[in-house]
């Protein structure tokens, strides 16, 4: 009757062992920020997955500020874009999601900047998909009105990355 204590004994003890290691593995998940981490041998296998949903957060009203009665002096001039500028007529949209870059390299000056004048066929950045670097060309000859992205950003299929007029 002896024999039964030790065998929940050994178990418990076996079990929190387990326990200690997926926590382990946790934290190797949340240190080295990866989203998915897995681990095997012919004994076991363990894969560990990041949740990764965002709830939406409520803003909470805020008063108006009151407005000075001085006039304001606007440097640039107003820009009539769409809500969504992928909806503009001289938006460059991304043909794939990676990730872009303005430069030919890391210490290199941008491809282009605002209020540039660009030529058609003129690459305007390179994005990375897949290890390939594929160009982005200026599908018409214009001037660059608006850059919506930053060197080394992810970018989504249909993302507008910049207006040329």
């Amino acid at each position: 009757m002896a024999t039964t204590p030790k065998k929940s004994a050994a178990k418990t003890v076996v079990a929190s062992t387990e326990a200690s290691f997926v926590k382990e593995l946790a934290d190797i998940l949340d240190q080295a920020g990866l989203a998915e981490l897995e681990y095997e041998t012919d004994a076991v296998a363990i894969r560990l997955s990041r949740v990764t949903t965002t709830a939406p957060v409520a803003a909470a009203p805020v008063a108006a500020a009151p407005v000075a009665a001085a006039p304001i002096a606007i440097a640039e001039p107003a820009l009539d874009l769409p809500a969504n500028p992928a909806d503009h007529p001289g938006a460059v949209k991304s043909p794939m999601v990676g990730t872009v870059y303005t430069a030919p390299e890391p210490d290199a000056p941008a491809f282009i900047t605002e209020g540039a004048a660009v030529t058609a066929g003129q690459t305007l950045f390179i994005v990375e998909a897949m290890k390939v670097m594929n160009p982005i060309t200026a599908p018409k000859a214009g001037t660059v009105v608006k850059i919506f992205v930053q060197n080394a950003q992810p970018i989504e299929f249909g993302e507008a990355l910049v207006i040329v007029e």
